[in-house]
């Protein structure tokens, strides 16, 4: 188990005798199904244990997080990547049998785009643009489910540059033989969920030890 999901977990059992009775039930699901917790808006957490939103907010301000986003992206880092594919499904039935399927959809893409804005580094992100715009060649990658990703950016890139190559492979000496060109001044994108995909990260690697420039995609802080 992630260090900090276990650290977080064992404060919560810790404190769980000074908590105050709707304290406890947020502090008992998330103890039993913080898998499950780690995915929901705070309001549904309130409504799965029967508690206002505020007290569920006030649960995480009280375990020293400044909101309760921030209590998430905690559980969130662990099971994003651990998660079995029948724990991934009972998690989306969570979500949508509930109520209007759109406006859960919907509400739950406003929730992950409040949390990019919460996570996102500012620098980071302004040195990726700078190290694009003045790349020699742009390399995009991406395999399963994330090829449609790669496409779409590359599609678009193209528009606008003159020095994109989407790499299309369907093996890992295919991919190498598209970017062994690849060297210092040449930026390597690699778009990656889970399940991660070895051929990206090796990809990945091996761009790095041209010299290339290398960003990542994906949803983790250390999956390329």
């Amino acid at each position: 188990m992630d260090n900090q999901v276990k650290d977080l977990l064992e404060d919560i059992r810790s404190n769980y005798p000074k908590f105050s009775k709707g304290h406890k039930l947020i502090a008992n699901y998330i103890i039993n199904n913080y898998d499950k917790a780690a995915f929901m808006t705070a309001l549904k957490l309130a409504q799965a244990v029967g508690v206002s939103e505020s007290t569920v907010v006030r649960f995480a301000t009280k375990l020293g997080f400044e909101g309760y986003p921030e209590l998430q992206k905690v559980l969130q880092d662990l099971v994003k990547s651990k998660l079995t594919s029948v724990q991934r499904i009972d998690i989306s039935k969570t979500k949508l049998t509930e109520g209007n399927i759109l406006k859960n959809v919907l509400h739950s893409d406003m929730e992950n785009i409040k949390l990019t804005l919460e996570e996102i580094n500012q620098e980071d992100f302004s040195n990726v643009v700078e190290s694009i715009l003045a790349a020699n060649r742009i390399y995009i990658l991406g395999v399963r489910s994330s090829a449609a990703l790669a496409s779409f950016l590359g599609f678009y890139f193209n528009l606008i540059f003159s020095n994109v190559r989407l790499v299309h492979t369907t093996s890992v000496s295919e991919m190498f033989e598209q970017i062994v060109r690849a060297t210092q001044g040449d930026v390597v994108i690699g778009i990656s969920f889970p399940r991660y995909s070895k051929r990206i990260i090796k990809a990945m690697q091996f761009a790095r030890s041209t010299g290339a420039t290398v960003i990542a995609i994906t949803d983790n802080n250390n999956p390329l």
